[in-house]
């Protein structure tokens, strides 16, 4: 690299980064209902009523020693036409791991399910050769019940039976294509800001008791 003759305080820098190769932001809804209508609420008590119950839920993306909250399954390339120009772009096959806990709320207490997760896969197409990593940001994730049907009471301790249960799921999503590269460029280095004023304060005396002392009595 040849030395460059600079202003200031100016300087070429090189610094690694992820290109982005291509990026799309989408939203995707879906529904979700438990294998087992049977569920675990460790804290649940027997005998409660479900009377004014009111149901929600929480749902996170899972990540855990054994699941990653996204799975890149396979990739395949496609041609497409774009603006009479034909291009190579890659379908890619995601796979996207959640967990949801459902939510009973009596009398101001709130009721926690075990955890129970799912998966959604969908395909997209992206400028994504091989060899770019495929990163998947969810910018809202979001939850509620459609449907939950609830019994009387709590016939067993720890455990709710549902006679119906449905979790709609929304998200919106960030997908990028990326690649570490090295890139130059010219930059000049920050300066501190300025210490922010922080003025002593004027003497405080106490107030004084003029009705007691001194007063214009002479006493």
């Amino acid at each position: 690299m040849q030395a460059k003759n600079l202003n200031g305080g100016q300087e070429l820098i090189c610094m690694n980064v992820d290109k982005v190769y291509d990026w799309i932001v989408n939203d995707r809804s879906f529904d979700f209902s438990p294998a087992t209508l049977a569920i675990s609420f460790p804290t649940l008590p027997a005998g409660l009523s479900f009377d004014d119950a009111v149901v929600t839920c929480v749902v996170t993306p899972t990540e855990d020693d054994e699941t990653d909250p996204v799975d890149i399954l396979d990739r395949d390339d496609r041609t497409f036409i774009i603006n009479g120009t034909q291009v190579i772009l890659q379908q890619v096959n995601i796979r996207k791991n959640f967990t949801v806990n459902i939510v009973v709320t009596i009398g101001g207490t709130s009721y926690v399910s075990e955890d129970l997760t799912f998966s959604r896969c969908e395909q997209v197409t992206l400028c994504a050769p091989d060899g770019t990593d495929i990163e998947v940001t969810y910018t809202d994730l979001d939850c509620f019940v459609c449907q939950a049907g609830l019994p009387a009471t709590v016939s067993v301790a720890g455990t709710i039976t549902f006679t119906s249960l449905s979790v709609s799921v929304s998200t919106c999503q960030s997908i990028q294509s990326t690649y570490p590269v090295t890139v130059e460029f010219l930059a000049e280095f920050c300066e501190p800001r300025d210490v922010l004023p922080t003025p002593c304060p004027a003497p405080v005396r106490p107030d004084q008791c003029p009705v007691v002392f001194p007063n214009f009595n002479g006493a």
